[in-house]
């Protein structure tokens, strides 16, 4: 027997609204490791919308230097980084991505959201806005809105646009764009924004999620595929928990910056550390991305992604301009992507519709991810699993 609710009337008018709209968010449990072959609900599919782009999220070696690290420093961290929570295999990661990347300092953050939110919020305010681009990642867009900034946003990838922004500002601020983009998988135009930003005097960060690990010379992501350095790119965000294969995430950046960071940003001071366990992983894991066996991942994924698109090219469908992982196949009407997505399950292929207001509307998609741990058999299943299911579905819109 349900029991009468006492639920406020707008928050059940909000969920039969997402309802009706075809917009319902489910969270899916996987009874299998974070891998291409994986098993949901007992049922068993190759899956195809992990950020896991290397497939190190169950590699052995991340694993051991996880239990090893625990053995000697324990699970958790205990307190913040300025408490007491900072321990040695946090140091060792944070000089070893600082010596990677070719940064002064880098600091850890729990999370690539806590990071946005943290760098964004301590040095924009009311009177130093933030530019940003039209389709940055939410926790960008939400570390402007902590900070009680103005916020003004760029056509896509639009360096005029961005450039007529800043010319109009009162004051510097904070210029913001993705290295990679997380729904549509283009890459910013670094080089350019860097220039603009130093010709108006402003601060220039970048969130390279999706780039690092698995872009670039090394792996270094955006930042070696622009030919930058910190100078050119004063604060680079990174995540751990799509190339890298664990989680958590840091800032790059000078001394000065760092310092700064340490006294303001509050989600870094306020927040207990990651793991020391996931810092030992983490640290495994960089090593491995620098090795000839992270080269060979990364030439894998790149014959992956060549392959998709040649296949994917000659059918009836959008496919968005991408020469990373993140392969996006545009629908555009939400109900038309969660059954195409649900067409794809049937035959074994998993892969998560994305619709509004994650994308814009009218434009719901299978965010398409490829990995290197994928074999090349996967991808023709894949490829021709696509081809019967939106051939079918372009002929029922005719």
């Amino acid at each position: 027997m349900k029991l009468a609710s006492d639920t406020p009337d707008w928050v059940l008018a909000a969920l039969e609204e997402r309802r009706q709209r075809d917009l319902m968010r489910r969270t899916i449990t996987l009874d299998s490791p974070q891998t291409p072959h994986t098993q949901i609900h007992s049922q068993q599919y190759t899956a195809f919308c992990s950020n896991d782009y290397l497939g190190l999220a169950n590699h052995p070696k991340l694993i051991k230097a996880m239990s090893d690290t625990a053995s000697v420093y324990g699970v958790g961290g205990g307190s913040s980084h300025l408490v007491c929570g900072h321990l040695s295999p946090h140091q060792a990661l944070e000089e070893a991505l600082a010596d990677w990347l070719g940064y002064e300092r880098v600091l850890l953050f729990s999370t690539g959201y806590m990071a946005n939110l943290g760098v964004i919020s301590a040095l924009a305010d009311k009177q130093r806005p933030v530019v940003q681009d039209k389709l940055n990642h939410a926790s960008l867009i939400d570390g402007a809105l902590l900070a009680q900034a103005p916020l003004r946003r760029y056509l896509h990838s639009n360096v005029a646009s961005a450039q007529k922004l800043l010319a109009k500002s009162s004051a510097p601020g904070l210029l913001v764009t993705d290295g990679v983009f997380s729904m549509d998988g283009d890459i910013a135009p670094l080089a350019e924004l860097s220039q603009l930003a130093n010709q108006y005097g402003w601060m220039f960060m970048v969130d390279d999620a999706h780039g690092l690990g698995c872009l670039g010379e090394s792996g270094r992501g955006c930042l070696s595929l622009e030919g930058m350095d910190a100078k050119r790119l004063p604060i680079l965000v990174g995540t751990f928990g799509k190339a890298f294969g664990t989680a958590g995430a840091f800032v790059a950046t000078s001394h000065d910056y760092a310092e700064y960071l340490t006294q303001f940003a509050r989600p870094y001071v306020y927040t207990t550390s990651m793991s020391p366990a996931i810092a030992g992983a983490t640290l495994a894991s960089l090593q491995l991305i620098q090795s000839a066996e992270g080269q060979e991942k990364r030439e894998k994924l790149a014959r992956h992604i060549a392959y998709f698109r040649q296949r994917v090219h000659s059918l009836p469908v959008e496919l968005m301009p991408s020469n990373t992982a993140i392969q996006p196949i545009v629908i555009g009407d939400s109900k038309a992507a969660m059954a195409v997505s649900e067409h794809l399950r049937t035959l074994g292929i998993w892969c998560t519709a994305i619709r509004p207001p994650t994308v814009p509307v009218g434009s719901a998609r299978l965010r398409i991810t490829l990995s290197a741990a994928h074999s090349e058999e996967d991808l023709v299943l894949l490829c021709d699993s696509l081809e019967k299911v939106l051939t079918v579905t372009s002929l029922n819109a005719k």
